[in-house]
């Protein structure tokens, strides 16, 4: 993708702190994009984060900028409709629309446990962490799309992308994880259809998409491995075809700079899928499919 095919877009990725957010804020800022990069954790606070960890918005700022584009890091609770509201307001006094609006916010990798607590029944489990994951995964997406879908339809051709685990089809047939996680994952690939339906007569497209094996700051910690490194973690096979979060965020900038985006409309998709449809590779110049055989 040239440098400056997103230059004059403003973009809003939502959950950008880390994993997927921070990959596709930073592929966005490759193809020179402005990218309001949003989350609770900062160099102000952890702001609420059910995570203690050492990422920040204003890391992946930097990140966007170092890349070739414009970032702007903004603290927000995407829980609490007032703060999305103001960061509304914000956008439309600075930029009076935006072109891409990315929901990647999610925040329950610690709640939804390790693989040893997986595939337990709904009785076993904690209802407060269980309820505390579909706050995390559902509410989020519908406070953020109630307060910034306005400024997406300002002009014809935005684009909504919702980030999520597993595609339409995949999460249909196979149970995920947990009743909680399966009903918020699920719902996540619903909300882009339902949302796209509202978006069509103002001419914006809206898609899922999902990363395979993600490669995000807490996997890597995981396995004690880094990024440079990756290849020696003592992982599964199919560790094999991880990916970095930028293979999937080079994936939405390529959706958001193509003309013809509209064929996406109210689809749900996997990172490899897009590879395979434009071309572009991970940082490494592989192209991994984690689903390739699993759909």
């Amino acid at each position: 993708m040239k440098p400056d095919r997103l230059a004059g877009r403003i973009a809003v990725v939502a959950g950008a702190t880390r994993g997927a957010g921070r990959g596709i804020a930073a592929a966005l800022g490759e193809a020179g994009a402005t990218v309001i990069c949003t989350g609770r954790s900062s160099i102000n606070g952890r702001g609420g984060s059910d995570y203690d960890r050492p990422e920040t918005i204003e890391e992946t700022a930097a990140l966007v900028d170092e890349l070739g584009g414009t970032g702007v890091a903004v603290q927000v609770d995407h829980l609490e409709p007032a703060q999305v509201a103001a960061l509304a307001d914000r956008i439309r006094s600075e930029y009076g629309h935006i072109d891409v609006l990315v929901n990647d916010i999610w925040g329950a990798e610690i709640l939804k446990g390790p693989p040893p607590q997986w595939d337990r029944p709904i009785w076993e489990l904690d209802i407060a962490d269980g309820l505390r994951i579909l706050r995390l995964g559902i509410d989020t997406h519908l406070i953020t799309a109630h307060a910034l879908l306005p400024l997406l339809v300002e002009q014809p051709g935005g684009l909504l992308v919702e980030m999520t685990d597993g595609t339409a089809e995949y999460n249909a047939a196979n149970y995920r994880i947990s009743v909680f996680y399966d009903a918020v994952k699920s719902a996540v690939n619903r909300l882009a259809f339902a949302l796209g339906h509202e978006l069509t007569p103002y001419g914006a497209t809206a898609v899922a998409v999902t990363p395979g094996w993600l490669r995000s700051e807490i996997m890597l910690e995981h396995y004690g491995v880094t990024e440079e490194t990756w290849r020696d973690a003592d992982a599964p096979a199919g560790f094999a075809e991880s990916e970095s979060p930028r293979f999937v965020g080079r994936g939405i900038a390529s959706i958001a700079a193509d003309r013809d985006r509209a064929r996406w409309h109210q689809r749900s998709v996997t990172a490899g899928e897009l590879a395979r449809e434009y071309g572009f590779t991970d940082l490494d110049g592989r192209q991994p499919d984690a689903w390739a055989g699993m759909e």
